[in-house]
């Protein structure tokens, strides 16, 4: 780690996981770094670990580690099968939860489960609550220097992602996770808006009041803000919101 980091100093230089959101940007003409350095051989980066109360995931374990993990399918299942929804095999064998985290694109998937369930992303030097680590579209608190090395998943008593999701490129178009904790309820919401990942106050007051289906059914969000795209309009996507919040709840039910 102490070499990854002192490689990141200077300027230039950019972090590499799996090369599954970092490598389309530099095909795209969009990021030309000096040098690439690998987290590849960093020892622990890819453990999984069961803390009683929560899960910790290593930064770089795959979407296929996190959806076919013992730990995670029994203390977390929505986020397993949250992550054998992202993307098709080749990617899910070889993005990383901590290059997708990092990267924070508005449409991907685990800014949902991270905002969700109260994560906390864990770098070489401190800890950031999901709520501080997700600034808007592709933005983060996180240096230049500094290397994500695990996010911290409280297990929830209750949770389930919903997604309607691009046909081709399985990213979210609008996707909603639901997560209880004692009697305080999460919504967030990913692929909808330009800023990235939010929640829905609305919607967590009133699960907390009653945890199913039919109390979000009828909750609208606006427009303002929302991606208007070849996959969806604006005004489609806060639909979805509402619809995939109100499966999200159902799956808990």
């Amino acid at each position: 780690m102490d070499e990854a980091v002192a490689a990141l100093r200077g300027g230039g230089a950019k972090l590499i996981a799996g090369g599954q959101s970092l490598l389309p940007v530099m095909k795209l003409n969009l990021a030309a770094p000096s040098d690439l350095v690998s987290l590849a051989g960093v020892p622990g980066l890819a453990d999984i670990a069961d803390g009683g109360d929560s899960v910790t995931v290593g930064a770089m374990c795959t979407h296929a580690q996190v959806a076919g993990s013992t730990i995670v399918q029994t203390r977390i299942p929505a986020l397993a099968a949250m992550a054998d929804g992202i993307g098709d095999a080749q990617v899910r064998n070889a993005g990383t939860i901590g290059g997708s985290v990092a990267h924070n694109d508005p449409a991907a998937d685990y800014p949902a489960a991270c905002v969700a369930l109260g994560a906390t992303i864990v770098t070489d030097r401190r800890e950031i609550h999901s709520d501080d680590f997700f600034q808007g579209m592709f933005m983060t608190p996180l240096e230049d220097d500094e290397v994500i090395t695990a996010v911290r998943f409280p297990v929830a008593s209750r949770a389930a992602y919903a997604k309607f999701a691009n046909p081709a490129s399985k990213y979210a178009v609008a996707g909603v996770m639901v997560a209880q904790r004692g009697d305080t309820v999460r919504v967030a919401v990913t692929g909808a808006s330009g800023d990235g990942v939010f929640r829905v106050a609305a919607m967590e007051e009133a699960l907390e009041a009653c945890f199913c289906g039919e109390s979000v059914a009828g909750i609208a969000v606006s427009s303002d803000g929302m991606l208007s795209d070849t996959a969806a309009g604006a005004e489609y996507r806060a639909h979805l919101v509402t619809v995939m919040a109100k499966r999200a709840a159902e799956a808990c039910e």
